[in-house]
């Protein structure tokens, strides 16, 4: 029976291999190993600068259980707490441009009713300066 470090090894590298065969057929780019467990891709952006796309295959071990072990990896759950992460930061950053359009409105507001009661004042001395004749 082969090791678990063999087996995860031949798991990624058949990984890899497919990774490798994909991009090279689909995109006709070179695909170069930087590293036992990364690829890397040359691209070129909207501007024609090249750039490159680093892609890393692993299998995570999990967490360590403070008993010498670890815990499987649950890449489910990972991806569960992810997707509440970025609905949180959806949420913070939807909620904070409400706090900025709020502070907005009421700024654009004041300014209008100051505005308004400098032309106010301004309408109150034209009506001073008048004087009235009996005739």
């Amino acid at each position: 029976m082969a090791s678990k470090a063999t087996l995860e090894n031949k798991l990624r590298n058949d990984c890899l291999s497919v990774l490798k065969e994909t991009f090279d057929k689909v995109y006709g780019c070179d695909v170069l190993p930087v590293s036992a467990s990364e690829i890397a891709l040359p691209v070129t952006d909207a501007e024609g600068n090249e750039k490159w796309i680093l892609i890393k295959v692993s299998i995570p071990r999990g967490t360590r259980n403070g008993q010498g072990g670890y815990d499987p990896y649950d890449g489910y759950a990972v991806a569960e707490d992810y997707a509440i992460d970025c609905a949180e930061k959806t949420q913070k950053k939807a909620d904070a441009e409400a706090k900025k359009q709020a502070k907005i409105a009421k700024d654009e507001q004041k300014r209008a009713e100051k505005k308004a009661l400098a032309e106010a004042n301004a309408n109150l001395k034209e009506l001073r300066k008048i004087k009235v004749t009996e005739g």
